[in-house]
């Protein structure tokens, strides 16, 4: 009998869209190599402290993974284990995972919460992750990421279309705001997903209906809590002209400290991450979610007024969008469908959505991990295109079939 060979690792350059390609290895099996990781900085180059805490945390929770990095960190090879979740004798403290953030993080949590969502549905055991620490950033922040509000409102949810629903928990402990310079921020949140598949369900999600009701959660962290009547109040503004059924609960906390030692003082705090923010999301009659997001910068200097009109404009374009799926949600969408039973789903995205650079490197990238090409046709409403996708049945190894 042969000796089978191992299989050679995928290839690729550039930082960008480093999480997709990790969790497409980690869901297909395939060993990839990326290359040239910010070789051209002089002053940052390889990878940075939130992408190897990343790695980190995608070793935590798989076994048999191996990760290997150069001298500059310029280059990674990373060869997949078996993702068996936070279960005993996997994970610490008795089953439960502590990932730990740096300081000087950069991304906020919902950056690792929205890929590990997608791992844990594959899992072969639960998977319960406690993300801790001064990098922990709640918020939005400026580089484009969600609140943990819009992962919990928006994100979560669509699991449900592909029949994954039961014992889904995502917990703030502590929020907080991006702290000096957009880095760190001190918060906690607890991901607990406990509803494993076999294989996600195949999905046709044609009709985007009509909003009928629109729910949100603005956010004080270390700040009067009158930040977020205002906020409130200049959301609703805009909003009730055309969704009456519009309420938007108000969360004020204290700032989270963390641990900042002095000469006389080695026990000594300090307050991180103040500030405020609003996420809203908005939901069709027929079950499709539109969502937005807006949070006050670390550098400070805006109006509550300022972002609760900025968040209600931003929501209102992401349904002009139309489809049925935001830009938000459809890369978790589009990569379920891939990973799903042998047979055609549809999904129906809007132009806007369908022709952004991160839907079409997501597609070029499930190309190179074998599933198959998406179909594009005309939809039945103006700016709507209709996604077909063969699931290559790849699903969840550790599981048996039902």
């Amino acid at each position: 009998m042969a000796t089978p060979q191992p299989t050679a690792p995928l290839k690729f350059n550039g930082a960008g869209h480093l999480t997709t390609r990790l969790v497409l290895a980690t869901l297909t099996g395939r060993p990839v190599r990326i290359s040239q990781i910010r070789a051209s900085s002089h002053t940052n180059p390889g990878l940075a402290p939130h992408e190897v805490s990343f790695l980190r945390l995608l070793d935590a929770i798989t076994n048999g993974s191996a990760i290997e990095f150069s001298m500059t960190g310029t280059t990674l090879v990373y060869k997949p284990g078996l993702i068996v979740g936070s279960a005993a004798g996997y994970g610490a403290s008795g089953g439960v995972v502590k990932h730990e953030l740096p300081r000087d993080c950069t991304r906020g949590v919902s950056w690792f919460l929205i890929p590990l969502c997608m791992l844990a549905a594959f899992s072969k055991a639960q998977v319960n992750v406690i993300f801790t620490g001064p990098g922990v950033i709640t918020s939005a922040t400026d580089k484009g990421d969600v609140s943990v509000d819009t992962v919990r409102t928006a994100i979560l949810p669509l699991y449900k279309n592909f029949g994954i629903q039961n014992n889904i928990e995502l917990r703030v402990l502590k929020r907080s705001n991006p702290g000096p310079g957009g880095r760190g921020g001190g918060g906690e949140v607890q991901l607990v997903f406990g509803h494993q598949v076999r294989l996600p369900k195949t999905i046709h999600i044609m009709n985007p209906g009509r909003v009928k009701r629109i729910r949100g959660v603005a956010y004080a962290t270390g700040v009067a809590g009158a930040n977020n009547a205002r906020m409130i109040d200049t959301a609703r503004g805009v909003l009730n002209q055309f969704v009456a059924d519009t309420y938007i609960f108000s969360d004020v906390s204290s700032a989270p400290l963390i641990p900042a030692p002095e000469r006389n003082n080695a026990a000594a705090k300090k307050k991180i991450g103040v500030g405020f923010g609003l996420s809203l999301v908005a939901e069709s009659n027929t079950g499709v979610l539109y969502s937005a997001d807006v949070a006050s910068s670390a550098a400070g200097g805006e109006a509550p007024e300022d972002i609760g009109k900025a968040c209600a404009y931003q929501l209102l374009e992401s349904i002009s969008q139309a489809g049925c799926a935001s830009i938000v949600a459809a890369p978790t969408m589009l990569t379920l469908m891939a990973m799903g039973s042998e047979d055609v789903g549809r999904l129906v995205l809007g132009r806007d959505v369908l022709g952004t650079e991160e839907i079409v490197q997501l597609a070029r990238d499930l190309r190179v991990f074998g599933m198959s090409g998406w179909g594009l046709r005309d939809g039945s409403n103006a700016g709507d295109v209709v996604v077909s996708i063969v699931g290559r049945g790849v699903g969840n190894v550790g599981r048996k079939i039902a």
